[in-house]
């Protein structure tokens, strides 16, 4: 419930910074379609993993590919800012609904894959 909450505050900062009218650019909200690319390479080589038992270095080379897909949505913003694509109020709107928005996707993360140890003996 919490995880949902959050999420839904960090893309409500994000629709803020493209729709208020002092603003009035839609052009940050090209930071969704990080959000959908981030978790992929994780996610695929989980699956992978599992089946293959492979070793850590393709789980590694996802980690990196996840980061730099991260570091990518908080530069976009920055930069559009810079070349006056954007103003610099939507800028910080984007940079906060993304610190929020990848809270709520590691929050998610580290609750699907921790183990049971409750039960446990």
């Amino acid at each position: 419930m919490s995880l949902a909450f959050a999420g839904s505050i960090g893309m409500t900062l994000v629709i803020l910074a493209c729709a208020l009218p002092d603003l009035n650019s839609w052009w940050p909200f090209i930071v969704v379609i990080f959000y959908l690319l981030a978790p992929l390479p994780t996610m695929l080589m989980k699956r992978f993993n599992d089946y293959s038992g492979s070793g850590n270095a393709n789980m590694d080379l996802a980690v990196f590919i996840t980061m730099g897909i991260v570091v990518s949505s908080f530069a976009l913003p920055i930069i559009m800012a810079r070349v006056n694509a954007i103003a610099w109020t939507a800028c910080n709107f984007t940079l906060c609904g993304n610190i929020v928005v990848y809270l709520t996707f590691i929050g998610f993360f580290l609750t699907l894959y921790q183990e049971d140890t409750d039960y446990s003996l």
